[in-house]
């Protein structure tokens, strides 16, 4: 029964995830040429800065000291 099963619905399952497979990587491939595109359309000697917000950790002042250690021989 199950060997019947595999045999009818198996290349339909294969082949419906290769669709999906295939449809995602067209998609992210899509993104990546607009992007790249996008890089194209600046004018030579411009520059961009995509600067990323970093959030400091307001907790590390209060983590303890530092203890420099020195090899005694």
């Amino acid at each position: 029964m199950l060997k019947l099963f595999a045999k009818w619905f198996g290349p339909r399952i294969f082949g419906y995830a290769a669709r999906k497979t295939e449809k995602h990587f067209k998609e992210r491939f899509e993104q990546f040429q607009g992007y790249q595109n996008q890089e194209k359309n600046t004018n030579e000697g411009e520059i961009i800065i995509d600067k990323k917000t970093v959030q400091k950790n307001k907790d590390s002042q209060q983590l303890g000291e530092f203890i420099d250690f020195e090899e005694i021989e």
